[in-house]
């Protein structure tokens, strides 16, 4: 197997991790709907070769509206992110809190409104970014890391979903839900990473954690 000839949908592209996953994916042959929030932004990842689409994946709504619009998915990546911290817990602040909240969101509504068309594809694959952090909080990004271990918890339960769908089913198991760690994101790291995802079974990386 391999990413080539496959349609993913990388939700919050305009990132640098978002323009380094496109470009990787574009250049190994699939097909790339990137989305948005801002169609200016998005104009790179046009030139680059994706498909575009002002979406907020945030949105279940707009993730689901943008998932009945493509009918067959094989990957979903959803980038939204952002750091804030420092202070220790009382310089945790709600206003801070709110501002990461977005991560998790998107890797809640990407997931459902794509699950069926992942559990249908012959190699589905649901990728979220985590960090290193998770494995060992600091007071001073809890809640940053708060956030990230919701995303990772809520990534395990789709991987869970995936098995139990294709027990039920009684057939194999075609569709896997991964982590990525990072202590640092590299976008350049992370993109090879992403395109590598179908060149392994789906029961190789079920509900893995991967450091990058």
């Amino acid at each position: 197997m391999s990413v080539d000839g496959r349609t993913v949908v990388v939700a919050g592209a305009t990132s640098a991790a978002g323009h380094a996953v496109t470009t990787a994916l574009v250049a190994a042959g699939a097909r790339v709907i990137a989305t948005g929030r801002s169609e200016d932004r998005l104009d790179v990842l046009r030139e680059r070769g994706a498909e575009t689409m002002v979406a907020d994946a945030t949105s279940l709504t707009e993730m689901g509206e943008l998932a009945a619009g493509l009918g067959a998915v094989d990957g979903v990546i959803p980038l939204v992110g952002g750091w804030r911290g420092g202070g220790g817990l009382v310089g945790q602040s709600d206003e801070d809190l709110h501002a990461l909240l977005p991560a998790f969101e998107a890797v809640r509504a990407t997931s459902r409104a794509f699950e069926a068309l992942l559990r249908e594809s012959d190699a589905g694959r649901f990728a979220l970014v985590s960090s290193t952090a998770v494995a060992r909080p600091l007071a001073g990004g809890a809640n940053y890391v708060a956030v990230k271990a919701a995303s990772e918890a809520w990534g395990r339960a789709v991987a869970q979903g995936f098995a139990k769908a294709a027990r039920d089913a009684g057939g194999p198991l075609r569709a896997a839900s991964v982590i990525f760690r990072a202590k640092a994101l590299d976008a350049d790291t992370l993109a090879p990473a992403v395109a590598a995802l179908w060149d392994a079974d789906a029961d190789a990386l079920n509900d893995r954690v991967i450091d990058l």
